[in-house]
């Protein structure tokens, strides 16, 4: 019996959209498809056949004339392996802006476990995820995990998307093996795909390092986290990213308040240069100064139900612009962290001309040890010259008072006591917005955020930075801890509203 012929398989070659508009310059401007194949490892059929798709016409070629180099290097794939762990191609790093990079660590100098880059849509969120997951599989063989809304999301999106795994210039292609739901890089790494409809099948498994996308839109976020983390046990140091555009959910929330969690955020425009022109102008016709605008634009959490503060009202605050060359009394408001490395400490700069309040700074900052943001205040205090520190003594007491003075605090130290709820303490303060009585004098994105879940009771205990400045401006627009007291003859004191 005749041995039958061995089957020829062909694979299919992938490549991304900055590799087509090389090849597309370097064929218009003369060179023969067979060159450009050469430089591109194109097809020379491929190449032809989208010629004539897309009307491109060849300029006169000069025959002596070298091929030009492409607009980016594509490295070798053994140049490509040789990156350091903390370090991304050198294509990447020319290109990447600073949101989509990963920082170095927390604020005090430990490592990270989560990265959250939140941002608008087109910002770059699924090119920065799918870079640090490529880098780490290059550099290191090892096991890592890929969590999308659906199954069908990780597949288009974060595998053969135009910003995916199998389309990134300058790095090595893995072969996505569909029936066993994973990506394998050359040298052995491996990424699991997962659905985070289905959590349960993060059970099993174990990975080094973890990229979660549109976290927002999974269906049980907090219950899939978890287990994925539960799966994130090989290794040094396990580390997650996470990249999403907002919504104001809890589980974002109580991500973002992790001590653990470092976060980079941006808004559309800053990746206008590679999305299609009329994009941005035509969102902004259509919702610019909306609360869709201000989420799937800008990539800011919005305010829920029963939220204090409007957005109108903060945009209004953010024209003002710059600070006055001299304020008639400054302030640092200070909501101490609940414990020692716990979450975030708020440090709010404040300072007041007239009956205009202006925001000058906001110095908040997460996983500091009490003498760290002790020493943060202090140094906030020397620089804008405050006459006054207030800082509320719910959490720490004493300790408070005795943390500011080992770090040397340059002025009189306060401390207040919230007898009230944060929603009553800041009514008065929201006021102020409202009246067009207070001025940003920078970009506070944080903090704006924070003003806008106040009073959403899921926000509950999750806005430092927040309550930081609602004490700064209740002691410059009131001359109180709480707002003033009137004391009237033969009764009790009364409180008054602020006054100017």
């Amino acid at each position: 019996m005749a041995e039958k012929p061995k089957r020829t398989v062909t694979r299919r070659m992938h490549h991304s959209p900055a590799q087509w508009a090389q090849a597309r310059r370097d064929y218009l401007s003369g060179y023969t498809a067979s060159a450009v194949s050469a430089r591109y490892g194109m097809s020379v059929d491929t190449i032809r056949k989208r010629a004539s798709l897309h009307g491109w016409c060849k300029a006169h070629h000069v025959a002596d004339q070298e091929i030009p180099p492409p607009l980016h290097p594509f490295p070798s794939e053994k140049e490509a392996v040789k990156i350091g762990d903390s370090q991304f191609a050198s294509l990447w790093d020319d290109i990447a802006h600073d949101a989509q990079r990963a920082p170095p660590s927390l604020p005090d100098g430990g490592e990270w476990s989560t990265w959250l880059f939140q941002g608008g849509r087109g910002a770059g969120k699924t090119r920065a995820g799918a870079e640090w997951l490529a880098q780490r599989a290059e550099a290191k063989r090892g096991l890592y995990a890929m969590i999308g809304p659906t199954q069908h999301d990780v597949r288009e999106v974060m595998v053969d998307g135009p910003s995916g795994l199998r389309n990134l210039p300058g790095r090595a292609m893995p072969d996505y093996e569909r029936s066993r739901r994973r990506l394998v890089w050359p040298n052995g790494s491996i990424a699991y795909a997962f659905s985070a409809e289905e959590p349960e099948r993060l059970r099993g498994p174990q990975f080094e390092a973890a990229w979660a996308d549109e976290f927002c839109i999974w269906p049980r976020p907090s219950e899939t986290l978890a287990i994925l983390r539960m799966a994130l046990r090989l290794g040094d140091a396990p580390q997650l990213v996470v990249t999403t555009t907002p919504k104001p959910i809890p589980a974002l929330r109580a991500l973002r308040a992790e001590s653990s969690c470092v976060l980079t955020q941006a808004a559309s425009e800053i990746n206008a240069a590679n999305l299609t022109p009329s994009f941005l102008d035509g969102l902004a016709a259509l919702y610019g100064g909306t609360r869709l605008a201000e989420q799937e634009l800008e990539g800011r959490l919005l305010e829920g139900d029963g939220a204090l503060w409007r957005l109108s009202d903060l945009e209004r605050a953010r024209g003002g612009g710059a600070a006055p060359v001299r304020c008639e009394r400054v302030v640092v408001g200070v909501d101490p962290p609940a414990g020692a490395g716990g979450s975030a400490c708020g440090i709010v700069v404040a300072g007041r001309v007239g009956r205009q309040a202006f925001v000058l700074a906001d110095r908040s900052a997460l996983g500091l040890s009490p003498l760290g943001w002790a020493m943060r205040v202090a140094e906030a205090a020397q620089e804008f010259g405050a006459v006054e520190i207030v800082a509320e003594a719910n959490q720490g007491g004493d300790m408070v008072r005795a943390v500011l003075a080992q770090a040397n605090a340059p002025c009189a130290v306060r401390l207040v006591h919230a007898s009230r709820g944060k929603r009553a303490r800041a009514e008065p303060i929201a006021a102020l917005y409202e009246q067009g009585r207070v001025t940003h004098c920078g970009a506070f994105v944080l903090l704006e955020e924070e003003l806008l879940a106040l009073g959403v009771s899921e926000s509950e205990g999750l806005l430092d930075r927040a309550d930081a400045l609602v004490w700064a401006l209740t002691a410059l627009m009131s001359g109180g801890g709480e707002g003033p007291r009137i004391r009237l003859l033969g009764g009790e004191p009364r409180r008054s509203g602020l006054s100017g």
